[in-house]
């Protein structure tokens, strides 16, 4: 872990923007007039994906990925000019809240400013032409890190943008050197030293693939020591699994358990159920019911939460990354309610100092997780299907009061009785 990452962090909640698809129009200014809902939410930092202009050439659907960029240091004009995104930062600000850009570093559109003017900059294949290492980018070229002019460059366009924004959020950042990364943070905090660096780590089994390969792919534990906060890549697989049928609960309750021992003591993980490059949470928990135990569950994770615009309205449609397709406000129920209520709990200091340890019972689909901070403890009970059924709590016997639903639960012999609803209770 970065040694000067605050703890404190995993209070933080994060709200993901798709520009282009966030309101009618698809514009800074859209997102502007925006801000104050997002804010009532319960939201910390606002994460903009990809500002830049998008690459011509190989272009992938009607108005291409924003992954495919076409030049680090300008703005899309599709999306407003950069007086417009200069507002739209300083509009999040006031409204108490701040702004990450997207960082995609890896690669470049193959008609970029790079590949125009420093061609040297790129990665070849062995037949000496400009490609990629992963087949299926097919509207990217790969830069190569063995350039040391590369770093420079990429270094100084960095402390540019941190003049304005308050972070970076980098795309497959685990792709690059881990020296670069622990450079850029040194030189970029001399321009913003408290910049929030949050990675977008990468899944154990495409880890793996890379490095059978002979490419560089950083683990968690390489990653966050130039980073904040990752991804929780490590642990998806299993979260997947069990919405699948493929793994058991307590397969993934296991894995969320070894966090605690295999990452440093200020380890900070970004906790989603969805984000733009995965299925909606809607689409993957059809039942109301349960949306609400894993949102609530979201929350309780040790870690920064994270919400893909849409999400608090149970859209069932991502977007479409190559082209318009905004968020239909209205397709599903409204959970602002929930949020809003998880983030007032998220705000406790148990959940970002505290020790957490899960449990799960396989037959009831039941998670319970309980932390513990000195004398302090908070439990969570969290029924994923619905099910009523006891949960083992290490909580003395007693009635407390349920920090979601209200009303009053009682503990007997370390009990707590599910309804089918999310419990948290605070001792």
């Amino acid at each position: 872990m970065a040694k000067e990452t605050e703890v404190t962090l995993r209070s933080q909640v994060v709200y993901s923007v798709y520009v282009r698809n966030h309101s009618p129009e698809g514009t800074f200014r859209g997102v502007e007039r925006d801000l104050g809902r997002i804010r009532e939410l319960g939201v910390d930092i606002v994460w903009l994906l990809p500002i830049h202009p998008i690459g011509l050439e190989a272009r992938k659907g009607e108005l291409g990925s924003p992954y495919a960029n076409r030049d680090y240091r300008e703005i899309n004009p599709e999306l407003g000019t950069r007086e417009d995104f200069e507002s739209l930062v300083e509009a999040i600000h006031r409204h108490g809240m701040k702004c990450i850009i997207d960082v995609v570093y890896n690669h470049t559109s193959p008609d970029s400013w790079l590949v125009q003017h420093r061609p040297d900059y790129f990665y070849t294949t062995p037949e000496g032409k400009r490609g990629n290492r992963v087949g299926d980018w097919g509207d990217i070229v790969d830069l190569d890190y063995g350039q040391a002019g590369l770093w420079d460059y990429q270094i100084d366009t960095l402390k540019m943008w941190a003049g304005i924004v308050d972070g970076f959020r980098c795309d497959v950042a685990p792709l690059l050197p881990l020296e670069f990364w622990l450079r850029a943070r040194e030189e970029v905090a001399k321009v913003k030293p408290d910049c929030l660096w949050l990675a977008e780590s990468i899944e154990p089994e495409f880890l793996l693939h890379l490095r059978s390969r002979g490419l560089t792919a950083l683990s968690d534990a390489e990653i966050l020591q130039a980073f904040d906060v990752c991804y929780d890549y490590d642990t998806y697989p299993w979260f997947a699994g069990y919405l699948s049928g493929d793994n058991a609960l307590s397969a993934y309750a296991d894995k969320l358990n070894q966090q605690e021992h295999l990452y440093p003591a200020n380890y900070v993980k970004l906790r989603f159920l969805e984000n733009h490059d995965r299925p909606r949470a809607a689409k993957l928990i059809s039942d109301e019911g349960s949306l609400i135990n894993w949102t609530a569950f979201l929350y309780f994770l040790k870690g920064m939460p994270l919400l893909y615009g849409g999400q608090e309205t149970q859209s069932e449609v991502c977007p479409d990354l190559f082209g318009r397709q905004p968020v239909d406000w209205s397709a599903g129920k409204d959970l602002s309610w929930l949020l809003k209520t998880l983030y007032a709990i998220k705000k406790k200091p148990i959940l970002a100092y505290g020790l957490c340890r899960w449990n799960a019972d396989d037959a009831l689909d039941l998670l319970a997780g309980t932390y513990a901070w000195g004398e302090r403890k908070l439990a969570g009970v969290f029924s994923l299907k619905g099910k009523p059924g006891e949960a083992e709590v290490d909580l003395p016997d007693g009635v407390y009061a349920d920090l979601i639903g209200g009303g009053e639960i009682a503990v007997i012999r370390g009990k707590v009785r599910s309804e089918g609803k999310p419990v948290i209770l605070e001792f």
